[in-house]
């Protein structure tokens, strides 16, 4: 598999704080990554660097051959990158219609199969599409969240925090999705604080702490070291 997002010696700092330091990772294209880590290590921050949302101090990001850390985020976003943020930020008092639109706003056009498609991964989108999005319980919202970042047609997905807030049943609902997309072709990186169910489906994980990546491997790797099992798996 070809890398489509190299990342290296990346340093991100807010004001005094730095929040990673010299972080290096790849994601392959095909694949599902996840990265996982208390509050606070900087899983959020990497995903906001990524999509331009902030700027690193140091470091590259190179997607698919070209460097993209010094663009602004809606250039990004036209390279193939979509973040869907943790806490969902949908409009709520726009239409779950009018939110999948505000998705496609780098399109010239809409591509009603892609919207098509979506409709076909969530159907309650579907059926509450003339729905005021802030009335649609926390499930819908997330299926909303990232239907709106598929809209601009993404080779590579962010995912922050999928699961946040969510019952058992519907972070199965939503991680089986993520693998539907991955299947489709959407190359997905992940944060999540939910590390045994996120890495019972990902291809290979990154564990950080505190800004820097600690431990990486394979799923099965890591659901097997000690060290993310007691820091993690809640388990012994």
């Amino acid at each position: 598999m070809e890398t489509i997002l190299q990342i290296t010696d990346l340093e991100v700092s807010y004001g005094s704080v730095v929040a990673l330091k010299d972080i290096t990772f790849n994601v392959k294209s095909g694949e599902i990554v996840v990265l996982v880590g208390a509050n606070g290590a900087g899983k959020t921050t990497t995903l906001r660097a990524i999509s331009g949302l902030v700027k690193p101090k140091k470091g590259e990001i190179i997607f698919e051959g070209k460097r993209i850390d010094h663009l602004h985020p809606h250039k990004i976003v036209r390279l193939g990158i979509s973040h869907a943020p943790e806490g969902r930020r949908i409009f709520g008092t726009l239409t779950v219609y009018e939110n999948l639109m505000l998705g496609a706003y780098t399109q010239k056009q809409i591509d009603k199969n892609t919207l098509e498609w979506i409709y076909n991964l969530f159907p309650r989108l579907k059926e509450r599409s003339k729905q005021l999005a802030g009335t649609l319980s926390g499930g819908e919202q997330q299926m909303l969240a990232v239907g709106r970042a598929l809209m601009s047609k993404p080779k590579l997905l962010l995912l922050d925090e999928p699961s946040l807030g969510l019952s058992p049943a519907l972070t199965k609902i939503i991680f089986d999705t993520v693998k539907q997309i991955r299947n489709s072709g959407v190359t997905i990186l992940m944060v999540e604080q939910n590390a045994k169910a996120a890495l019972k489906f990902a291809n290979r994980g990154y564990v950080l702490e505190v800004g820097k990546i600690v431990l990486s491997g394979t799923s099965e790797e890591l659901l097997s070291s000690q060290k993310v099992v007691e820091a993690y798996l809640g388990r012994k």
